[in-house]
């Protein structure tokens, strides 16, 4: 019986992760349509993979901010030093469909340079 329960919960899991990171990295859910371009400081800036992350203050509301990949960032020339906490950038990107403030980013301006993220 033991057996079974663990080839049941392998099985569970093949079918579950990779549906998971699907949904993760499935960008459909962002309005191409709707392009967006937003100018102020970056707050809670994280450097990280799979994604960077930030928050921008658009409109009154507070936005979480989509990157890319450290390595794709750093590969076109943004370092995490540019985007510092509270370093002002221009970002444009698109909108989650959802209405979730979230925003997809697929270009930044920081200090004159503007670096390609997509």
């Amino acid at each position: 019986m033991t057996l079974h329960k663990s080839l049941a919960a392998a099985v569970a899991l093949a079918v579950l992760i990779p549906g998971a990171a699907l949904a993760h990295h499935g960008w459909s859910s962002y309005d191409a349509e709707k392009t967006l371009t937003v100018s102020g400081p970056l707050t809670d800036v994280a450097w990280r993979n799979p994604h960077g992350e930030a928050k921008i203050s658009h409109a009154g509301k507070t936005w979480a901010v989509v990157l890319a990949p450290v390595a794709r960032m750093e590969a076109r020339g943004l370092t995490q030093a540019m985007i510092s906490n509270g370093k002002p950038v221009k970002l444009v990107g698109y909108p989650r469909k959802d209405g979730v403030l979230e925003m997809r980013i697929e270009r930044i301006t920081v200090d004159g340079k503007t670096v390609e993220l997509r």
